[in-house]
């Protein structure tokens, strides 16, 4: 059922497709009372758009029963790749050292999140691009870098690291 809030969403959530025309997209909103009702909603306007992978974040039982392509799990979930996996399930799991990337790849996750890569409020210290060929270089499992990427120089230099992809939030709105 479509309420104003789900139908705002879905309108801002096409527009963003239809301008930056992604290959995966992530909900993700930890705070949001009417979560499972708009992760559906989610689902349902990624699945109008061909080839797009959708993620639902750490909800692993209501990614497959929503039909997502996968979930992304915090850097506290190690503990669930296998479970996220035995239900079919594409995991990406949040990883902010070389040993967590290595975690990672060992348990079958599909990717990783590297982060932050560039300063992020409340986020740490930016790893920064060289760190992050380093991590590329030094691991075949696929890797998105994330963390205060907000500008299109700063894509460039994850395209230069040969990182799979990035992920951000700031960027996209």
């Amino acid at each position: 059922m479509y309420t104003s809030e789900s139908c705002v969403f879905v309108q801002r959530l096409t527009e963003q497709f239809l301008k930056h025309q992604p290959d995966s997209i992530l909900f993700r909103d930890k705070e949001n009372k009417n979560y499972a009702t708009l992760a559906s909603e989610f689902i349902k306007a990624c699945n109008t758009f061909s080839g797009v992978k959708s993620f639902l974040h750490q909800e692993a039982d209501m990614a497959k029963e929503l039909g997502a392509t996968g979930v992304h799990l915090t850097s506290q979930q190690f503990d669930k790749i296998s479970y996220a996996k035995s239900l079919g399930l594409e995991v990406v799991i949040s990883t902010h050292t070389f040993d967590e990337v290595r975690l990672a790849e060992e348990m079958g996750a599909n990717a990783v999140t590297y982060s932050p890569i560039f300063f992020s409020p409340g986020k740490g210290t930016p790893k920064g691009i060289e760190d992050l060929k380093k991590v590329v270089e030094s691991f075949s499992i696929n890797i998105y870098a994330l963390g205060g990427i907000i500008e299109e120089e700063q894509v460039q230099y994850i395209e230069k690291a040969n990182a799979y992809g990035f992920a951000s939030i700031r960027y996209f709105t």
